[in-house]
């Protein structure tokens, strides 16, 4: 009963309590990645005079996910996590074909352009969509362009194929 006699539909001690445990693996899970991130940047040789080397963006990184962390461990002890929905195993499939596909295009030597691609198309099917041809006509315009940014402009290679070697 509430103060004002009515009857409450809300769930009272222990029940309106539940630890998460699904969002307890995800809190340690992120917590372990962080560790991982933080121990393999001390490890990275930093020869800068400026105080801030190749070391500086994972332990960024860790700290987010640290913090994501701390607050996933939280929502999950308190049980404030809301109800996963179902996954989808057919997007759940494609997504794992398009970062195989990926991996193989790049190993074969097919070159970042079609590898990239190749995992825009799937991941977009994935969503629901169903317009390959304009998919593919996006993905390979979008990777071409950040092909471009990252060989012309910031001077990092990217693994090339034979479309790479045409620009």
């Amino acid at each position: 009963m509430t103060p004002d006699g009515a009857s409450s539909d809300l769930p009272h001690g222990p029940a309106a309590r539940r630890i998460d445990r699904a969002g307890l693996v995800i809190a340690l899970a992120l917590a372990a990645l962080a560790a991982v991130l933080v121990w393999d940047a001390s490890r990275l040789q930093s020869n800068t005079p400026y105080g801030m080397g190749s070391h500086a963006m994972p332990i960024v990184i860790a700290v987010g996910l640290g913090i994501l962390s701390i607050g996933n461990l939280i929502d999950a002890l308190r049980g404030n996590l809301p109800p996963r929905e179902s996954a989808d195993p057919r997007a759940v499939w494609l997504i794992l074909a398009g970062l195989a596909l990926l991996i193989a295009i790049i190993g074969l030597g097919g070159g970042f352009i079609l590898a990239t691609s190749a995992l825009f198309v799937t991941t977009s099917a994935a969503f629901g969509r169903r317009a390959l041809l304009a998919d593919l006509a996006i993905a390979l315009a979008m990777t071409t362009l950040i092909y471009l940014a990252f060989d012309r402009l910031l001077t990092l290679s990217l693994p090339a194929g034979p479309l790479e070697r045409l620009l």
